[in-house]
């Protein structure tokens, strides 16, 4: 039987606690072993979450229905569309991920604009974006002040499967390392509270569709979620996000740095940006086909 999102979220907390103590212990067997189940439970929290929002008719995070006010603040909702002058697809994920901080899938990354920007942007017509922007850079150099590039895998220096990054990031803040996804996660829960903290200090309520998506971010992060109110604190998941980054960010920053120098040292400017051919690619261009 299933494992409710209750008992998920029950077992992370128990394993991030486990993972303190083993980390604090330098036990690497047992730290390993936490990181390891942490991952899985992960995992089916998040195929429990969608398979939720299915039930319930509501895919998270997603734009608020049409309303006069919302439901949250009382405010009116920022709903509407612009009829013209549409932003490009390029600038569009280019705020999105400035916003999130680390690199991303392009559910989130949709997602995450939609949240608080006017405009939707459609996770589809990402498919090809990067590829665009490959031949753009190969063809013009650093003719553009930033790219839509690649994360790269810290083992083969890969494109890191639908993970999308800005080429004015440094190579390390792009490496994807075993711990790298969940340090990842931790800095777009920081960068959409610290957003949903402007908009407030600028006299401007966040969208509803903001704060499910820094809800959905706070409910995996021990203590950033307080179940009794009606909308997780900004503040609070700041702090515990950053609470949960220390334990990993030594071991996952060793990871990245070396990837990092070899990445500099190995690869052109190109690959930099956008990876190494992988192997695939790499037969492909020495025999002119695949067998």
């Amino acid at each position: 039987m299933a494992a409710s999102l209750e008992e998920l979220e029950q077992r992370l907390s128990h394993l991030r606690t486990e993972l303190r103590g083993a980390v604090r212990a330098r036990d690497k067997a047992e730290t390993a072993r936490i990181r390891r189940a942490l991952r899985e439970a992960e995992a089916a929290w998040e195929h429990a979450l969608e398979t939720e929002a299915e039930a319930d008719g509501e895919a998270l995070p997603a734009e608020p229905p049409a309303s006069q006010t919302s439901a949250t603040t009382g405010a009116p909702r920022r709903t509407e569309r612009p009829t013209h002058g549409s932003i490009p697809i390029r600038e569009q994920v280019h705020q999105a991920l400035t916003l999130l901080g680390a690199p991303a899938s392009p559910k989130l990354i949709s997602s995450t604009y939609e949240a608080f920007f006017t405009e939707s942007l459609v996770a589809t017509k990402l498919a090809s974006l990067r590829r665009d922007e490959e031949r753009s850079f190969t063809a013009q150099g650093y003719a553009r002040p930033y790219y839509i590039c690649a994360a790269l895998t810290h083992d083969r220096l890969v494109p890191a499967r639908g993970l999308l990054a800005l080429s004015t990031w440094p190579v390390e803040r792009r490496i994807i390392g075993p711990l790298s996804p969940r340090a990842d996660f931790l800095t777009h829960a920081v960068g959409t509270a610290e957003q949903i903290q402007r908009l407030t200090t600028a006299g401007h309520p966040a969208p509803d569709a903001a704060w499910r998506l820094l809800r959905r971010f706070a409910l995996t992060i021990p203590g950033a979620y307080d179940a009794a109110a009606p909308e997780p604190d900004p503040a609070r998941v700041i702090a515990a996000a950053h609470a949960e980054a220390a334990v990993h960010r030594q071991e996952d920053d060793q990871q990245r740095q070396a990837a990092a120098q070899r990445a500099r040292t190995q690869l052109s400017d190109v690959q930099q940006l956008f990876g190494a051919a992988p192997m695939r690619d790499a037969l492909r261009d020495a025999s002119g086909t695949l067998s």
